[in-house]
Order: C-alpha cells, then sequence, then structure tokens
C-alpha cells in the first residue's frame, strides 16, 4: 500500500516511487528534524507532514520538466539539499552537484548521502560567482536548478553561466514568478538565456501556488559573467 506522499507523487508528477524510495524519503524527513533540532539551523519546517509537502514534493515537481537526456544537474544555494536530495534519489543516472555556501548544510547532505547510499550525488562548497568562472563547472551542466536564492534577474546570472548550450536553468519561485521572468528580459538575452515557459505548480494543502521559470541556454555566456561576488545582487542586469 503506497503512502500518501507516495500517491500524490503519481498523481501530481507521474512518479512511481519504489518502496526503497518511499523510505528514503522517510530517513530523509527523520534526519532533516534530528539535525535541524540538535546540530544546525536547516529549515523552518519541521512537522512531517510539512516537510513532505514543501520540501520533498515541491522538489519532485521538477520531473516532468527535466529532459531526458541530462546527465548532470547543479542546484546553486541547494541549503539543505533541496531539489538536490530529492532529485538525487528518484534519478540514480543523474550526477547531482550540491552547491552551497554554508559548510554545515554541506555536511548534512553528505550524511544523508551517506545514511541512504545515495552514488550520485557530489557537494561543491562554493558561491555562484567563483563556480561560475571555474572552467570545471562553466558551461558544464545539462540542467541548472535553484530555489528562493534571489530575484531572477540577479539569478540568472548565477545559474546560466553553468548551464550548457542546449541545457536549461529552472528557478523555482513563488507569486512574483511572472514580474520576475518579465524583468529579467535584458539579463537573459545578455548570458545567453531565452525563456521557454512559467509552469504553475499546485500542491496539496498549499493555498498559494509555486512556479517553475525555465530558462533555455541559447548561447554561450560572454566570459565577463558571472560578476565579482555580491555584484550580481547589487545591481542586476
Amino acid at each position: 500500500m503506497s503512502s500518501p506522499f507516495a500517491e500524490a507523487a503519481h498523481s501530481l508528477f507521474g512518479l512511481m516511487l519504489t518502496p526503497a524510495q518511499e523510505t528514503q524519503f522517510d530517513v530523509l524527513t527523520r534526519e532533516l528534524i534530528d539535525w535541524n533540532a540538535q546540530r544546525i539551523n536547516l529549515t523552518a519546517i519541521t512537522q512531517p507532514h510539512e516537510i513532505a509537502i514543501r520540501h520533498h514534493l515541491d522538489s519532485l515537481s521538477l520531473v516532468p520538466y527535466l529532459p531526458s537526456h541530462a546527465k548532470t544537474l547543479i542546484d546553486v544555494g541547494t541549503g539543505a539539499g533541496f531539489p538536490a536530495l530529492p532529485l538525487a534519489m528518484v534519478y540514480p543516472s543523474l550526477t547531482v552537484t550540491a552547491m552551497e555556501a554554508t559548510a554545515k548544510k554541506l555536511m548534512f547532505i553528505e550524511h544523508v548521502a551517506q545514511t541512504l547510499g545515495l552514488t550520485n550525488i557530489r557537494t561543491l562548497h562554493a558561491r555562484a560567482e567563483d563556480v561560475g568562472q571555474d572552467n570545471a563547472h562553466r558551461g558544464h551542466y545539462d540542467v541548472v536548478t535553484a530555489r528562493a536564492v534571489a530575484r531572477l534577474p540577479a539569478l540568472l546570472e548565477y545559474l546560466l553561466p553553468l548551464a550548457k548550450v542546449g541545457g536549461i536553468c529552472i528557478a523555482m519561485k513563488g507569486v512574483t514568478a511572472h514580474d520576475e521572468a518579465r524583468d529579467a528580459q535584458a539579463a537573459m538575452q545578455t548570458l545567453g538565456g531565452e525563456l521557454s515557459d512559467i509552469i504553475e505548480i499546485r500542491l496539496p494543502d498549499i493555498e498559494e501556488a509555486h512556479y517553475l521559470v525555465i530558462v533555455a541556454k541559447t548561447h554561450k555566456t560572454p566570459s565577463l559573467y558571472p560578476r565579482k561576488a555580491g555584484t550580481p545582487t547589487k545591481t542586476p542586469l
């Protein structure tokens, strides 16, 4: 008998979780609550039911929009590992890089990966402005994701340099998604991106809609970008 969480993942996103994956999500929930209470502030959401919706299902909302050929994904400013950890759990063939500037949050992700036996997740302790100028990562990823990092005009300067031409960036946004996408038109043009779609996501027991802003990487990003740390948010394109 599937759990309500697994049934929601199937009905909302067409995802059939295996019993082993259901168990992995239960363990992730438990570890998140435990670490949050005893070690480091990872999330303000601390009830299992809310975690299942606002972290797990929210992360899985990307599943229908990931290209079938995608082999590499980087999650910029991953925090406690969302959407990086859930995506790594349901896509064993996808190499997921969880990038975060706070080392203690990466310790949690590494602990969970080890506990769950996930071999397809990597952690990267760095700032997006530096990684975007690193040839090991620049133009390397099929999919670049971010959740609640910055407004889109600034955020795209962190994301688009990391995407391959032909790849996509997915920004997980709230009610301001359409306004931010409009304001980011100049940034997209400058950075080699093009708005592909804005998808409305409705999750159980949450009144407000969430949105996925999908930006296609159509051209190489000029070498000037991303600019030095702090500049994209202070003076967005």
